[in-house]
C-alpha cells in the first residue's frame, strides 16, 4: 500500500497503534500522563488539564506547553495518513493568543496538504469555554525510522 493513499479498513488499527505511540512515548507516560489523543482521518485532538506545576512565574501555563499540543496535534493528523514511517516536525510556528490559567485545553489538528515526503498541518488550542488560547503551522516530513518497531 503506498502510504498517502486513503487508508482502508484497517485505518483504524492504525490510529489506535499511533495514540499507543504517543502515550508511551518517555516524555509523555512520564511528564504528562493526563494527556488524552484521538486520532482520525486527518485529524488529532489531544486534551489536557491544566495544572500550577506547568505554570511559568506569571501563574499561567508555559509556553513550551502550548507549543507542545499544538506540534504533537499537527503532528499526529499527519501521522495518521503514513502507515510505514516516522514522520520528523521540520518548521512549527506558533502564535499565543491568550493565557490559560485552569481547567482542561484541548488542541486540535488537521492536515492542510498531503504530499509524497512533506506534510503541511495547521493546529488550534482552545480552552474549555472555547476560547483560543494559540495557533500553530507546521511541515512534517517523512523519516528513515520504520513505525513497525516502536514502542507501543
Amino acid at each position: 500500500m503506498n502510504s498517502i493513499e486513503p487508508l482502508n479498513f484497517s485505518s483504524s488499527s492504525h490510529y489506535r497503534k499511533l495514540e499507543s505511540i504517543y502515550l508511551n512515548a518517555p516524555v509523555n507516560r512520564d511528564f504528562f500522563p493526563q494527556t488524552t489523543i484521538e486520532i482520525g482521518d486527518s485529524t488529532a485532538v489531544l486534551t489536557m488539564e491544566v495544572t500550577p506545576d506547568l505554570f511559568h512565574a506569571g501563574q499561567s501555563l508555559h509556553g513550551s506547553i502550548y507549543f507542545r499540543l499544538l506540534d504533537d496535534a499537527a503532528y499526529f493528523a499527519c501521522a495518521s495518513n503514513v502507515t510505514d514511517f516516522f514522520l520528523y516536525t521540520t518548521q512549527f510556528n506558533i502564535q499565543l493568543v491568550r493565557p490559560a490559567k485552569a481547567g482542561i485545553i484541548r488542541s486540535e489538528g488537521h492536515v492542510k496538504v498531503k504530499g509524497r515526503n512533506l506534510f503541511v498541518a495547521e493546529s488550534k488550542l482552545t480552552d474549555a469555554k472555547g476560547r483560543l488560547l494559540a495557533f500553530g503551522t507546521g511541515n512534517f516530513m517523512r523519516s528513515h525510522v520504520k513505525l513497525e518497531g516502536l514502542e507501543g
